[in-house]
């Protein structure tokens, strides 16, 4: 009995702890769920970097679709979530192998080949440029917005080739392709509201097959030597024309120099000719002697003469001093 009676008074005069500590513990629990909670308010503030927009979503529901660059708050998780994207940087995709494959000489038949319109195998590396244009879009819409890009732009790329020649993929339709693939792939993506925006479709290489890699060389060869000749032709042309036509103008302007001149001395001649007609029916006898010593005039000194006097007598001192003179 007395054993029994100790522990049970040892019992009873266990110390119990004091209200001041039983505050002091309530005290600091309460003072560090205070301090979770706030900083789990804290949490929430966020920062977008100028380069980039940000998606916020209410248990999954978007609430604001386009946040601008600064300092933002948004409900802490899970709550609300903050998803940030930049809509700034241009990235970049290859169609037909990438850059490794290219340096390393390897090749992805199945990736870079295409067929033309006229049944010949082109081997073609597109390079891709685009940035995003709608977030949520970008966020949501797609699992793989990379390999959604690159799809749609292989598929439009492989119809435009199919529309053409072989001749011409290699020649002079590049430029026509890369715009109609840039058109007709970002209507497709609209479509789909991938929330992204093509900047660029850049054909970097298009090659033969390298069985035919030859012969698809003598032909370009050929086509580059045509367009040698015919802009030879035409520089000639244009050489050897406008002197043609400058040199037809100047005899046409000689020409009609020449008529003014023949015109003008023939109706002058017309004039002197009517004016003497006057003359002489005035006074005939003084108008014929007259026109007669003037035609003297310009015939004699262009002929050798001799003088005869009445007897028949040649005066030789005048033929000697004329023998060395000149005709006249």
């Amino acid at each position: 009995m007395s054993s029994t009676f100790i522990e049970t008074s040892a019992f009873e005069r266990e110390p119990e702890p004091s209200l001041p500590r039983v505050r002091e513990r309530g005290s600091r629990r309460n003072r560090a769920l205070l301090g979770i909670a706030l900083l789990w308010i804290a949490s929430g503030i966020y920062v977008v970097r100028p380069d980039q927009q940000a998606v916020v979503t209410r248990f999954g529901a978007t609430v604001s679709p386009r946040v601008y660059p600064g300092i933002h708050y948004a409900l802490p998780a899970p709550i609300e979530r903050v998803y940030k994207v930049r809509v700034n940087q241009l990235q970049r995709l290859i169609i037909g192998g990438d850059i490794a494959d290219s340096v390393l000489g390897r090749a992805q038949p199945l990736a870079s080949q295409f067929l033309t319109g006229d049944q010949n195998i082109i081997n073609m590396r597109v390079a891709v440029q685009y940035f995003v244009a709608v977030p949520t879009q970008y966020l949501f819409r797609s699992v793989d917005v990379a390999k959604s890009v690159g799809s749609v732009v292989q598929a439009q790329l492989a119809r435009r080739v199919a529309r053409r020649s072989v001749d011409a993929v290699l020649t002079t339709e590049k430029v026509a392709i890369q715009e109609e693939v840039l058109r007709s792939a970002q209507a497709l993506l609209d479509s789909y509201r991938a929330g992204v925006r093509l900047a660029n479709v850049s054909i970097e290489s298009m090659t033969p097959p390298a069985e035919v890699a030859d012969a698809f060389r003598d032909v370009a060869s050929a086509h580059a030597d045509t367009a040698r000749i015919v802009d030879e032709a035409h520089g000639y042309a244009n050489d050897v024309v406008p002197k043609a036509r400058g040199e037809a103008h100047q005899t046409l302007e000689a020409a009609r120099a020449y008529r003014e001149s023949k015109v003008n001395e023939a109706t002058g001649d017309a004039a002197r000719f009517t004016a003497i007609a006057t003359e002489y029916e005035k006074a005939p006898e003084v108008t014929a002697g007259r026109l007669y010593t003037e035609a003297l005039e310009q015939i004699l000194p262009k002929i050798r003469k001799l003088i005869i006097d009445a007897n028949g007598n040649v005066d030789l001192s005048i033929i000697r001093k004329g023998e060395g003179a000149p005709k006249q």
